[in-house]
């Protein structure tokens, strides 16, 4: 029904940028907020950034100032501008969204099947 696509993902050198984008497809009744997790080598996911329908947004405190979301509703699409990336940037970034797939559904999370962000010389 409803499938996260990510793309963007790649080797990047310290220093560098890359920029992340996900998309919701399917016929979606209403999306509450999107974001990105991450999940590095031997380490537990956390969350990177999310933003609601509003525009509002939670970005974590190790990405704050690097990193960048943000979001277009018409195409149910998130995004992650990251820039100055570090070594301890390297994870595989999952996109996630708060939605309702139909007006009779209940809201669910759903998640992609995560890109890879490699930061190394």
């Amino acid at each position: 029904q409803v499938q996260l696509v990510e793309s963007g993902g790649g080797l990047v050198q310290p220093g560098g940028s890359l920029r992340l984008s996900c998309a919701a497809s399917g016929s979606i009744f209403k999306i509450y907020a999107m974001g990105w997790h991450r999940q590095g080598p031997g380490k537990q996911r956390e969350l990177v950034a999310t933003i609601t329908s509003g525009g509002s947004t939670n970005i974590a405190e190790s990405v704050k100032g690097r990193f960048t979301i943000s979001r277009d509703n018409a195409k149910n699409a998130v995004y992650l501008q990251m820039n100055s990336l570090k070594p301890e940037d390297t994870a595989v970034y999952y996109c996630n969204a708060d939605l309702q797939y139909h007006y009779l559904d209940i809201r669910r999370y759903y998640w992609g099947q995560g890109t890879q962000v490699t930061v190394s010389s």
